[in-house]
């Protein structure tokens, strides 16, 4: 079959495209930090701290030097990188800015509709007061102006300044200043994302262009659907019409599964065959991935391409999970070799092991244990506790 990509060769691509193959002791300086975050794309944003946060969790996998008073800096103090959305919140370079802003033009007659029907006609009356507000008092958190009475309830419950202060940041004319006890804090999006990153514009068709180019290169090879999930901002029509306008840019490519016979067609550039070789081997090291991890964030594709089932179960009712609340991949090599269920406990100052799963065929034996509490101990120090401790009945 022509242009046919062997699962290890694919596999070999990917973990490069993501981070994943980089010496993971090499210095990391804030240059570099940014460079990285460039490279991936986004990197996901999320409250749970089972362990680590999300962001944080993501970045120290790809690199055990990673500071994270450099991301602080470049978020919050710089304006290298901003908070806003692809599938879900991330942080972004600012340089991706002036293509966010069609974003921003979708969203506000999506967000009012949408909104209406979640929060019922005249849920818009403490705009133009937020607004004015943060205007006249500058940056601000949610519950600095909570109206009085209001009973919280969550995402589903929140109160009408609360609400302004989303659609806000959300339609672009707010942005996130910083994070309080993880709380967002909002400002004015002039007093935040710097001019050189602010003021550009871009068309419809580059900003088109750049959203398929962009996340095709990012994920090495993807059908039209893979490279509008992505970033979350074209539908799989728009990249679909992408595609066919650029064939003669592009070559089908046929991806070998990890699982079964039949390969799955996809779109690369045309240097990608060219450069297989190129790209580094993952270190043999294991790894243990956030949930939120942007290699696994398509679970479809994580599965055709590792043979590992993944869903996050915290959702999941109790006594319906399969593994737990929290569970995260191991990844050894290039392969996900399995999943881990694990927290931090600050109080005591342990990491608890509660249980490990291993995948079929991938065997316990002592070297990869050894590598496996290795990675743990490094874990462990990065999350501020003191040691690793494994509770009984923690080998599956």
């Amino acid at each position: 079959m022509t242009n046919l990509i062997s699962n290890s060769d694919a596999r070999r691509i990917f973990l490069a495209k993501q981070g994943l193959s980089a010496p993971p002791n090499k210095a990391l300086t804030k240059a570099g930090l940014l460079e990285l975050i460039h490279e991936l794309g986004f990197v996901q944003v999320d409250s749970i701290q089972t362990v680590e946060r999300a962001h944080h969790q993501i970045l120290f996998s790809r690199n055990q030097t990673y500071k994270r008073e450099h991301l602080t800096a470049l978020l919050e103090k710089e304006g290298s990188l901003f908070e806003h959305w692809t599938h879900d919140a991330s942080i972004l370079p600012s340089a991706f800015f002036k293509y966010w802003k069609h974003k921003f033009r979708h969203e506000e007659d999506a967000i009012m509709e949408r909104w209406r029907k979640w929060r019922g006609e005249g849920f818009e009356h403490a705009f133009d007061e937020t607004y004015e507000r943060v205007v006249r008092d500058g940056a601000i958190m949610a519950r600095e102006i909570k109206a009085d009475g209001h009973v919280s309830g969550g995402w589903w419950n929140w109160h009408p300044n609360k609400t302004a202060l989303e659609y806000f940041w959300h339609t672009g004319k707010f942005a996130i200043a910083g994070r309080s006890n993880f709380q967002k804090i909002y400002d004015l999006v002039e007093r935040v994302i710097p001019a050189q990153f602010r003021e550009p514009q871009v068309s419809r068709e580059e900003f088109v262009d750049w959203a398929c180019r962009s996340a095709l290169t990012r994920l090495g090879f993807a059908t039209h659907g893979e490279i509008a999930a992505f970033w979350d901002l074209l539908s799989p029509d728009e990249a679909k019409t992408w595609v066919n306008e650029h064939r003669d840019e592009l070559i089908e490519v046929f991806v070998k599964p990890a699982l079964g016979d039949k390969p799955r067609a996809s779109w690369a550039f045309p240097d990608l065959l060219a450069s297989v070789q190129d790209y580094p081997e993952a270190p043999p090291r294991v790894r243990v991935l956030s949930p939120f991890d942007p290699m696994i964030r398509d679970r479809n594709r994580t599965e055709r391409l590792f043979g590992f089932f993944y869903r996050i179960e915290v959702f999941v009712p109790e006594p319906k999970r399969e593994y737990g609340y929290y569970v995260f991949p191991l990844l050894e090599g290039d392969k996900l070799i399995g999943r881990i269920d694990m927290k931090a406990d600050r109080k005591r100052g342990t990491l608890d092991v509660k249980r490990l799963w291993l995948e079929p065929g991938v065997k316990a034996s002592a070297g990869r244990l050894d590598r496996l509490d290795a990675e743990l101990q490094r874990l462990a120090r990065f999350s501020g506790v003191e040691k690793v401790t494994y509770l009984d009945g923690w080998r599956a």
